[in-house]
């Protein structure tokens, strides 16, 4: 039974609490074969419906960028557009209804480099494009340690450089938000 899985999940069974709070769960992902060292490789619509139509009253997430869905090739800076026009599908089906009455991603936050400084407008605008109405901002993940086993997301000091300062101007300019959250 592989730490995460379902199977591992099911162990504990939880009571459902005041199930008439309505709730919007502000940090979820979606992946499908991730390539990475988390044993669960698929977390995608069909999962998250079944988590959200679990007795509590979620009515809304909010994606958080997890580096899926990628575009596989052009402009290294314009790769992280793929993932957001991903999600953007998997929110269109969703508020079909046809998953329950829960709406998947309502928000997205993709991920953009913003060490670009003033270059990454465009890349911003592309992310736009690709979720006009439910496009938040970005994710840009800042954690660093010289440890040889843990990820790297960034370079040291990356928030004091002043490319990631002119960046966040711009994001800032444009009306987005900026999550500075760790990411596995």
């Amino acid at each position: 039974m592989p730490f995460g899985g379902p199977d591992w999940l099911a162990l504990t069974q939880e009571p459902v609490l005041e199930p008439e709070i309505p709730i919007c769960d502000p940090h979820h992902h979606f992946w499908d074969r991730r390539p990475e060292w988390l044993p669960y490789q698929r977390y995608l619509l069909h999962e998250l419906a079944e988590d959200m139509n679990s007795g509590h009253n979620v009515r809304s997430t909010v994606f958080i960028e997890a580096r899926s869905m990628y575009r596989p090739d052009g402009p290294e800076e314009l790769r992280p557009v793929g993932e957001v026009e991903f999600v953007q599908g998997l929110a269109a089906a969703s508020a079909s209804g046809l998953y329950g009455p829960g709406r998947a991603a309502a928000a997205i936050m993709g991920h953009a480099d913003l060490k670009l400084g003033d270059r990454v407008q465009p890349v911003l605008e592309a992310l736009q494009a690709a979720s006009p109405n439910r496009f938040r901002g970005i994710r840009h993940s800042v954690g660093w340690d010289p440890h040889p086993d843990l990820a790297k997301r960034d370079i040291p000091g990356a928030l004091s450089t002043d490319g990631y300062r002119a960046g966040a101007r711009i994001l800032a300019k444009m009306g987005l938000t900026l999550d500075n959250s760790p990411g596995v």
